[in-house]
């Protein structure tokens, strides 16, 4: 396993482009099965997961060009249906929770998927009803497997359902099957994320009819026949938050250039509630250098909570980063993680570091802000999953002393050449095989 030597206490200066959103990248890529035709997809990130999928669509059949590392050209024009139910896919699909993001679309367009167990961050619960539910409402049978899900859905048709949960894949999943069954498919309770508006606006360039994009209630006309197209990833969201609390944990004067401002929602206002100061210039966020960050109160003076919730609410994705950035505040927040029951158990690695935080429970975390008095102190740790490494990460960069991080493929799962682009900056990451 590769580990990273981080030596802490320094400042970074200079301009970061953040990479293609990974969430995003797992729909769109999934989409490509949809038709027959060349599709072109652009700003892919070049990380462990999305390479996997892309690697994973090859072995179905689909032939992959890649000009450049950002970009893709897909054509599944002979797609092996045979492969999906064999033990080779469900092992290698089994390596990446995305793999799900194939059932809808080979659902619609082969009438047969295959939903390996799923692997993935270990953060807890993350099942797969929204999906299957969805898909069962349209018509299709389920038939369970060792390792693995089959279903089927010879005559799928259009139907109304509430989705018990505004899963972000599950309503991806059943709108990419929903796209060519019959009839009438409206998707109350659905996720509207900026990645999900993505998918559903390149569906329609594709030649399908989707109503009701940006809103809870998606109607999707089921049509004979998708096309390609060509398509261009956001920026990834999670990075930009990312960067915004790197910058103020490590006092460093950051440019963001193309954050993609317009899609990020609450994120920045969020970062500011930590007191962290920022400057927006068309879709550009310049984090200047600053020596202190205050965490506002309630209008009633009651402690800050930030808490995760559904598009257009906080992603949970940057809880972890709002933890860790909280450590060197002034002042004290209640970080409530509720989708995940497992994603605030890295907060031990953080005590250890002299962070003064209270895990008041699986979801529960209140940080008390040690203001810049006191640094945090270099360790040895492993990341858990891709969100609680890159928080160590920042972790790492801002105390005295040097860390190991160990287990860093999680990082590289979601961030690419993570090191050598903060090390472009003034950073000191070591990659140490």
């Amino acid at each position: 396993m590769s580990t990273f030597e981080v030596t802490g206490g320094k400042k970074l200066k200079g301009t970061i482009v953040p990479q293609g959103a990974k969430n995003e990248a797992l729909q769109i890529l999934s989409a490509v099965l949809l038709t027959d035709e060349k599709v072109t997809i652009k700003n892919i990130p070049d990380i462990v997961d999305v390479n996997l999928l892309i690697e994973l669509l090859q072995d179905m059949g689909v032939k992959v060009e890649r000009p450049q590392r950002d970009t893709c050209i897909f054509q599944a024009d002979a797609i092996d249906i045979e492969y999906l139910g064999s033990e080779v896919f469900r092992k290698k699909g089994g390596r990446l929770r995305g793999s799900v993001m194939v059932a809808g679309p080979l659902l619609a367009r082969f009438k047969k998927a295959f939903i390996p167990k799923p692997g993935g961050d270990k953060i807890g619960r993350r099942r797969l009803d929204t999906h299957i539910i969805g898909f069962q409402k349209l018509g299709a049978q389920m038939v369970h497997k060792e390792g693995i899900t089959e279903l089927i859905g010879d005559n799928l048709k259009g139907a109304y359902m509430l989705l018990d949960e505004p899963s972000v894949t599950g309503t991806a999943n059943i709108v990419m099957a929903a796209a060519l069954a019959k009839g009438t498919t409206t998707i109350y309770n659905a996720a509207c994320e900026p990645y999900l508006q993505q998918l559903c606006k390149m569906l329609n360039r594709m030649g399908a009819k989707i109503s009701g994009i940006g809103s809870n209630m998606l109607i999707v006309e089921g049509v004979d026949k998708l096309y390609g197209t060509e398509h261009t990833m956001l920026p990834d969201m999670i990075e930009v938050g990312s960067f915004i609390g790197l910058a103020a944990m490590t006092q460093s004067d950051i440019l963001i250039k193309g954050a993609g401002v317009d899609h990020l929602g609450i994120i920045p206002e969020k970062f500011q509630q930590l007191g962290i100061q920022f400057n927006i210039n068309g879709d550009d966020i310049h984090i200047p250098e600053q020596d202190s960050y205050e965490i506002q109160t309630f209008l009633d003076g009651g402690v800050m909570t930030i808490y995760d919730h559904p598009w257009p609410g906080f992603t949970p994705d940057l809880l972890s980063i709002v933890l860790v950035v909280a450590t060197q505040a002034k002042g004290s927040v209640l970080v409530h993680q509720k989708m995940f029951e497992s994603r605030l158990f890295f907060v031990d690695k953080l005590i250890d570091m002299g962070a003064q935080i209270i895990l008041c429970d699986p979801h529960r975390a209140t940080v008390i802000g040690l203001g810049r008095k006191q640094s945090l102190r270099g360790i040895t740790m492993s990341s858990p999953d891709i969100r609680a490494g890159v928080a160590l990460l920042i972790a790492a960069m801002s105390a005295e002393g040097k860390s190991i991080i160990q287990n860093i493929e999680q990082i590289d799962r979601g961030y690419q050449y993570i090191d050598v682009r903060l090390n472009e900056l003034g950073a000191e990451i070591k990659r140490l095989l």
